[in-house]
């Protein structure tokens, strides 16, 4: 049961999420937004890609940025935009201090 782990209130926050998305999805179905250029595409839009320059996209920054209304007083704010998982996966590049650091 749903309730048990999750809230009512993060429970209404997920579904007005998902009803988002699937809004997104039909304004790009119904030729709204292009494939390439649309809010789902280049989701998750950083602060600094919000702000930074000129806004050459077909959607709005407040659609990139607020998709749903109740994230207007609590954003997160995403670090970094999309991770290429299958690409780190293959080159990985360790940011670690040698073993070598940590000896006494």
């Amino acid at each position: 049961e749903p309730t048990e782990s999750e809230d009512l209130g993060e429970i209404d926050r997920f579904i007005e999420a998902m009803i988002a998305i699937k809004g997104e999805a039909d304004a790009v179905k119904a030729g709204e937004w292009t494939l390439d250029d649309n809010p789902l595409h280049h989701a998750p839009h950083t602060a600094q890609s919000a702000i930074e320059g000129e806004w050459a996209h077909s959607y709005s920054r407040e659609r990139a940025v607020y998709p749903v209304r109740s994230l207007i007083r609590n954003k997160y704010w995403p670090p970094v935009r999309r991770i290429d998982n299958a690409f780190g996966d293959r080159n990985l590049v360790c940011a670690c201090p040698p073993p070598e650091a940590f000896a006494d």
